[in-house]
């Protein structure tokens, strides 16, 4: 399985940004599995930020995001998506997408994976 994100930028606070992250080796509508978006602050650890079932489409959000972050696929493109509203400067980081739940032990990304979110005004 391989991911290829994009989407990030720099915005001021209160700013919209929607990642995407491009999706190889299965394809959504024939599987049944957590995906997941993971952020990594600078100096931080990964940190869980959105799980979505490919085949219930259940979603669940960290407390930190819920109710301005949205995570959806589109079954066509097999791509992921993370709606993210009214961003904070504590949501800055390096977001990237993973196999996994809420509950999964994530590693750091890989040199050149994930997209960079800044907030900053």
């Amino acid at each position: 399985v391989q991911f290829v994100e994009s989407g990030g930028d720099m915005v001021q606070p209160g700013g919209s940004l929607r990642l995407s992250c491009d999706v190889s080796g299965f394809m959504f509508r024939f599987s049944a599995m957590y995906i997941s978006w993971v952020r990594q602050a600078p100096g931080k650890g990964p940190e869980w930020v959105s799980s979505l079932h490919t085949g219930e489409r259940t979603t669940s959000y960290a407390d930190s995001v819920k109710g301005r972050f949205t995570i959806s696929i589109d079954n066509i493109k097999d791509t992921l998506y993370l709606q993210m509203n009214n961003l904070k400067p504590d949501d800055t980081g390096l977001y990237y997408c993973a196999t996994g739940t809420k509950y999964t032990d994530y590693k750091r990304p890989s040199p050149g994976q994930g997209t960079q979110v800044t907030v900053s005004s």
